[in-house]
């Protein structure tokens, strides 16, 4: 059986490289020729030359299981190969780990979840995250030696020059900055890492879509709110990783201070904590029956809680405005709503059309034009299924060895 380490290894030449740039893409997503130049970033007359000597070399193989739709070419995927690929997602509430085999023997993930995040503390997390690690590798079939790559998703801005967490580094993040310096001890792979919106976008253009589209936005929604930004096959992350952060929009001058030190933000509105603080003061001090968490309110909002149900649909109101100021700036072909909030479906999502209709130019979110809002179909795992795509695609830029 082929080794994917020896497939990943340093290149020696233009030539490997580009192979090797070709292959990490298959090992994201078996897919047609046309689509991994897309991706890869190759000609497609360079991938189809490079396909049909790997295909002779039994690297790769055409996946003849899928039958040839309206003249389109069937995927190309690899041989049986060992090796597995890991995505790790640290939130504030929960942390999902998901494993693949980088030939995709199993069409689906490995996927493992627990109920403590980032919240309770990141130094002892790491344990448990290890051991999650081990039981989603041991579902693929394989062992932690064949892991190849990794990636980890974490709720704060990333500086991409550094892959270190941006100053100022807010709570409870502050005092932990290792997190992917640990697992890569622990793996014996670099782990990459960098913000769990701009990796839900990532997995949206790959896997959550049969045609990738141009311009794609992914919103996050929990305890804040943040979004990752892809265009064309690329993040866009900003200077210092702080592109997107429309949790820190200005939406009341004279609201609440946000921990930021900003006052009035989008998360002191739409945040979690805020929106099952504002259904309690609804009670006038009640206690009986009131929600504790946001998964709780939008299970009452579902069940036809007057006052969950309003409280929802205005957070999608003001999630709307924010969004129709990001569709003036960036003109997006498709924007996606995930996180926890996104759960409240039709209570979210309708008032959140309504308001982006009123207050967006018509022509960028005209749905005749092919602008689309949609809920991620990929939650609640994409933050985790982008940072496996991350680790991949970090295979693809190690140094040459020399000629």
């Amino acid at each position: 059986m082929i080794e994917a380490r020896e497939l990943l290894g340093p290149a020696s030449g233009a030539r490997d490289a580009n192979r090797k740039r070709m292959l990490v893409e298959i090992m994201v997503k078996a897919d047609r020729q046309s689509r991994i130049a897309y991706r890869s970033g190759l000609s497609q007359a360079s991938v189809s030359t490079a396909v049909q000597e790997l295909v002779a070399e039994q690297v790769l193989e055409i996946d003849r299981t899928q039958d040839k739709v309206r003249g389109r070419t069937t995927p190309v995927r690899l041989a049986p190969t060992r090796g597995v690929a890991i995505g790790v997602d640290i939130s504030h509430d929960h942390v999902v780990v998901v494993a693949r085999r980088v030939d995709q023997r199993h069409d689906k993930f490995s996927v493992q979840q627990r109920g403590d995040g980032a919240n309770r503390g990141l130094s002892r997390l790491l344990p448990m995250i290890k051991s999650m690690i081990g039981e989603a590798v041991e579902e693929t079939g394989q062992t932690l030696d064949d892991v190849v790559a990794a990636g980890l998703s974490v709720p704060r801005m990333i500086d991409p020059r550094t892959g270190r967490f941006t100053t100022p580094v807010l709570l409870p993040w502050h005092d932990y900055d290792r997190p992917a310096e640990d697992l890569t001890e622990h793996l014996g792979v670099r782990v990459a890492i960098d913000n769990d919106a701009n990796l839900g976008a990532m997995a949206e253009q790959i896997y959550g879509m049969d045609e990738p589209a141009e311009t794609v936005v992914y919103v996050k929604a929990t305890n804040g709110v943040g979004v990752g930004i892809m265009i064309g096959d690329k993040l866009y992350r900003g200077h210092r990783g702080m592109a997107g952060e429309i949790g820190h929009l200005t939406i009341d001058r004279n609201g609440d201070v946000c921990e930021c030190g900003g006052r009035g933000c989008l998360d002191t509105i739409v945040g979690s904590e805020s929106l099952v603080a504002e259904v309690r003061r609804s009670h006038r001090g009640s206690t009986t029956d009131n929600p504790v968490t946001l998964q709780s309110l939008i299970e009452k909002a579902h069940a036809r809680d007057a006052v969950c149900t309003r409280v929802l649909q205005d957070a999608g109101r003001t999630l709307g405005i924010a969004l129709a100021q990001l569709c003036n700036l960036l003109n997006p072909r498709l924007i996606v709503l995930g996180g926890e909030l996104a759960t409240g479906k039709d209570l979210l999502l309708g008032p959140c059309m309504q308001e982006l209709r009123r207050y967006a130019l018509g022509g960028a979110v005209n749905d005749r034009e092919g602008f689309t809002l949609r809920l991620s179909q990929l939650s609640p795992y994409s933050e985790a299924q982008g940072a496996l795509i991350l680790g991949l695609r970090a295979r693809k830029v190690e140094e040459f060895v020399a000629d």
